[in-house]
């Protein structure tokens, strides 16, 4: 799990704007989380919080027992498990950066040092693709302002601009207790507790944005039998105008990814692009339902009052944390090139 250092790295430093070269876009990362919210949560409550790194160690042990992630390097509690989301971007970062020619920066909402920085004219000025990762807690109550509405909207008459929404998961969403227990065994993540909710910066978007979706569940994807491989994803490439799937196959395998269902639409204004087959073998009261699949990949095509685009899919297709495949890489490369 070591991560190799390719370049010198800054820290706590105001963000220098990136020039604007036809044909090239300039990506930005959103984490809408509250970090010093999400990283003190008390360690002792048992829902809606991240693991502490001393979890994580213990899951997958021993493959972080080397000097690398020691107390003496590392965060230990909840920051330490912050820290890997952000590791885990790294190569996509690389990867956007060698075919865009910019560097890909990042922001959250509210940062280690405590400053907090809405999306506004600052942030959107010199990014043509904006990626938001829908990781807040719902209990931290983290929603865009009326201000941040008003600067995505202006941003998105701008041509070329591309907005990817991405909440996470909403497990456990229910009171009834049998079913929280339901979806843990369906998911088997030891690391994701029986409620953990996430997304609520991402669904006011949504809802400002008259985005008719929602992001439900937590939900495993089925694997190619008798492999470790997560099954190929059902594509509609006659509506993939952009070429996103173009020697995708697959996205990245995650234990519980959510279902993005549509609301009032009925296709009228979302294209899905891809769904996930789920594993047949886990009971999920969605798989009850008569569900095999779930939605992946969805498009909402620029209209005639908003000129950008706006895709979602799930943060983890942008992260190696979980693994990584050419297949992902290829993903990375068409939304850095679109």
């Amino acid at each position: 799990m070591s991560t190799p250092l390719l370049s010198l790295r800054t820290y706590n430093q105001n963000h220098l704007a990136r020039k604007y070269t036809a044909g090239r876009r300039r990506v930005s990362i959103y984490w809408t989380w509250s970090y010093p919210w999400e990283s003190q949560r008390d360690p002792a409550a048992i829902e809606n919080r991240f693991s502490t790194m001393t979890e994580v160690r213990n899951v997958f042990w021993p493959v972080y027992e080397t000097p690398e992630w020691s107390a003496a390097q590392f965060l230990q509690g909840i920051a330490g498990t912050l820290e890997l989301f952000h590791r885990s971007t790294l190569n996509f970062q690389q990867v956007a950066g060698e075919v865009t020619g910019h560097p890909v920066a990042v922001f959250q909402r509210i940062d280690q040092a405590g400053f907090k920085l809405p999306i506004d004219e600052r942030l959107l000025a010199d990014t043509d693709t904006l990626l938001v990762f829908g990781l807040d807690h719902i209990l931290s109550e983290q929603e865009a302002a009326p201000e941040e509405i008003d600067a995505i909207k202006g941003w998105l008459k701008r041509e070329g601009t591309c907005l990817l929404v991405a909440p996470h998961h909403d497990v456990g969403f229910t009171a009834d207790l049998e079913q929280r227990q339901i979806e843990y065994l369906h998911h088997g993540d030891r690391l994701v507790p029986r409620q953990q909710r996430f997304g609520l910066y991402t669904r006011s978007l949504m809802t400002a944005l008259d985005i008719p979706v929602i992001n439900q569940w937590g939900l495993r994807p089925a694997l190619v039998k008798g492999t470790q491989n997560i099954t190929p994803l059902t594509p509609f490439k006659d509506l993939d105008k952009f070429g996103l799937l173009h020697n995708v196959p697959t996205l990245n395998f995650h234990p519980h990814l959510p279902h993005y269902a549509l609301t009032i639409d009925g296709g009228k204004t979302v294209r899905v692009l891809a769904r996930q087959p789920i594993d047949p073998d886990r009971p999920h009261p969605f798989t009850a339902a008569g569900n095999r699949e779930f939605n992946s990949l969805l498009w909402l095509p620029a209209t005639a009052q908003r000129a950008g685009e706006i895709l979602m899919a799930d943060s983890t297709n942008f992260t190696t944390l979980f693994g990584g495949t050419d297949s992902l890489k290829h993903f990375w490369k068409n939304i850095a090139a679109m």
